[in-house]
């Protein structure tokens, strides 16, 4: 795997409204994933969550998180970021879950009554498969 920073095609993936898949750890150290919104900033990653969701349970105990998004027209090709809460807050006055609702939809986020928590991710390492495959991947 390699250590940022990552190359200009993937930054330019990884700035695309994608799909993406994020892991993280339960407490029994058992791997949980599901489909989220990110926004990549700079080398870094936000994300947003509800605050009953139970992601934000399993960061708050364990910081580690993987991220794998998939390029919207070509799912073997993908950008996987492998790293560590680095920050969480509430997002008062919903103005991240917004940057997120309006990158993804082009609206600002609907439901305005329960409050999110933000979170950004440091990337520690990468690896990209397909068109991004990076070189410090085992060829086939």
């Amino acid at each position: 795997m390699s250590k940022p920073p990552l190359p200009s095609e993937a930054v330019e993936l990884l700035r695309r409204p994608n799909p993406c898949v994020v892991a993280t750890l339960r407490a029994d150290g058992a791997p949980v994933s599901t489909a989220t919104w990110y926004l990549w900033d700079d080398g870094r990653v936000l994300i947003n969550m509800d605050e009953g969701r139970v992601r934000l349970k399993h960061l708050r105990n364990d910081p580690r998180i993987t991220l794998t998004v998939l390029a919207d027209d070509d799912w073997y090709t993908h950008v996987t970021l492998i790293g560590r809460v680095a920050e969480m807050y509430e997002d008062e006055g919903l103005t991240d879950i917004d940057r997120l609702s309006t990158h993804y939809t082009g609206n600002p986020y609907p439901e305005r009554s329960r409050t999110r928590v933000s979170a950004w991710v440091e990337v520690e390492r990468w690896h990209g498969w397909g068109t991004l495959k990076d070189s410090d991947q085992a060829s086939t």
